[in-house]
Formats: C-alpha cells, structure tokens, sequence
C-alpha cells in the first residue's frame, strides 16, 4: 500500500547532515540536553490538546461522514487518542492482530518527564493488519529514534493506536487523515518535517 503522506519516501530523519555522512557525535550529556528541549517543543503544542481532550469521548461516527472538511476538522479535533487502546510495535506479528479492515493508526511515545505522551505519527490504512508487515518509513524513523534516545541515556516508550471508525473510503479517510496531521503537527510526518527542526538531523526534505 501506497505510503499516505504524499507517496515519496520520506529522508533519514535523524541523519546529522544533509549528504549522510555524518559529523561527530555528540556527548551523552551534551546530546541528552538536545534530545529533551526538541521533545519539550513538541510537547508544548501537543501537551494542551492532550489536557483538553483527556477523558473526552471519541467522535459519533456521523460527524465523520458530515461534509467532507467540515467533518473531518471536527473529528479531529474531538478525538482523544489516549482513549484508544494501545498496543506495542510488535503488534503485526501476532497471528491474529485485533485491528483490521480501515484504520487511522497513531505512534506515540511517552517520555518519563513530560506530564502527556508525544504523538509521532499519523498514518491511514484500509489493511489495517497488513498495513506494517511490509517496508514502512515510519518503522525506520522509530528504530532511529530508539537508537537516538539509547545513546542520549533516555529511553522510549513507544506505542502504536489504532482507530477503526473511520471511513471505509479511501479519500474521507484521507482527509481525516490530514486533519488530524495539522490538528496535531506530529513530528515524523512528511508534512510537519519542516516545522519539527530537530538536533539530529539537516535533511533539506
């Protein structure tokens, strides 16, 4: 299945320049420090949308099939991603997943010093139980990501969420999709790359 952030592999998230190379690595303490004001900015957006929807019930599955804006705005902005069940990485190779069929699925990760999760990623599927058997970017950002905060002393927490009230449709769900992208700006989609400049990586995207 087609990637659904525009089709193009994203570029090496946490490379430190943009030819690949790499330059010298930082200091535990020194990287550690990076680490933790990058997770801080980002949870200085997503930190009060987690607060205000916390305990909030998701969307009635009428307002997804309300006017296509219009409607996938407000479930975005309704949904409480802490309100689905989480589930490890590692959920794909269980003999039989519990998710199938179409699916919004969100990676977040927890660090030990912020008060809410961080969310990551945002991604559609219409297989939801095939969706990360096979090559999937965001696989390679999270096992960059681990390996990043292994050598920073810090340790991830991560987690993936499946929503299954969406649209069997591949376009309503899509557009869910980006709402919930630009509601949430979550760092390792293509389309907040820009937003997200981080310590660790200079991809020019």
């Amino acid at each position: 299945m087609r990637d659904t952030i525009g089709g193009a592999r994203q570029g090496e998230l946490f490379r430190t320049d943009a030819s690949g190379a790499g330059a010298a690595p930082l200091p535990p303490p020194l990287l550690q420090e990076q680490v933790l004001a990058w997770q801080g900015r980002v949870a200085a957006h997503q930190g009060p949308l987690f607060r205000r929807e916390a305990g909030g019930a998701a969307p009635a599955q009428g307002v997804l099939f309300a006017p296509p804006a219009a409607g996938a705005e407000a479930a975005a902005r309704a949904l409480d991603p802490l309100q689905l069940e989480a589930q490890g990485l590692a959920f794909w190779r269980w003999p039989s997943p519990p998710q199938r069929g179409a699916a919004i699925y969100l990676v977040l990760d927890r660090p030990a010093q912020l008060e809410e999760p961080l969310l990551l990623y945002v991604g559609e599927t219409g297989r939801a139980d095939q969706r990360w058997k096979g090559d999937h970017d965001c696989k390679s950002y999270l096992a960059a990501y681990g390996e990043l905060l292994a050598k920073a002393d810090l340790a991830p927490r991560l987690g993936i969420r499946f929503w299954g009230d969406v649209p069997a449709d591949l376009r309503p769900r899509r557009a869910l999709e980006q709402a919930l992208i630009r509601h949430w700006l979550p760092p390792f989609n293509k389309e907040t790359r820009n937003r997200w400049a981080t310590p660790f990586t200079a991809d020019p995207g």
